[in-house]
């Protein structure tokens, strides 16, 4: 699975989001997110798996011409792994300190973790490159950090077992291991 195909209900929504936003990559990926979440195309809640306030915040910041007053917030879907926190730290701890939302981005992304799919898929984006390019532009010491190109959602896992001194894996590297093909090949 590399791209959607998406209904247009989800290109219109998405064409909506970006007209009222300030033009920032970064809410060029929100509008992805948002327009697939409403369509059912994500792991995420209404609220993007952020708190109302939190949601509120980043609303404000990105699409300016929203009135956020009408806007429904479905806040079904707030799951998360016991490990959430642990995730939103070392994807913090990667933080390319740009913005302030980088923290909101950060709950987000770990959030999408939780989802069954792949992570980009999960987070509402179209493409695996939709989520690398979201990854570089907030916490490029991810990007670093993942020079073979595993797979996002394991490599996060991963780096939690790594900086825990946990080892899950069999092998003692990633080429000579029996399932290099699960963590690396396209999506």
């Amino acid at each position: 699975m590399n791209a959607l195909l998406l209904p247009p209900r989800v290109q219109q929504a998405y064409s909506q989001w970006v007209a009222l936003s300030d033009g920032d990559s970064n809410a060029i990926h929100l509008a992805k997110m948002l327009a697939a979440q409403t369509e059912g195309h994500s792991a995420l809640s209404g609220t993007l798996s952020l708190t109302d306030d939190e949601f509120y915040l980043l609303m404000q910041q990105y699409f300016p011409r929203q009135d956020l007053k009408g806007l429904f917030l479905d806040r079904e879907g707030r799951h998360f792994t016991p490990e959430h926190e642990q995730l939103v730290e070392l994807i913090l701890a990667n933080r390319a300190a740009r913005c302030k939302s980088e923290v909101f981005f950060a709950q987000i992304l770990a959030a999408g973790c939780s989802g069954a799919d792949h992570l980009w898929y999960d987070l509402g984006f179209w493409c695996r490159s939709d989520l690398q390019q979201f990854i570089q532009l907030n916490f490029p010491g991810l990007v670093e950090k993942n020079m073979l190109g595993m797979r996002w959602k394991k490599f996060l896992y991963r780096q939690l077992c790594v900086d825990t001194g946990i080892n899950m894996c069999r092998s003692p590297s990633c080429q000579s291991c029996v399932e290099y093909k699960e963590c690396f090949s396209p999506e």
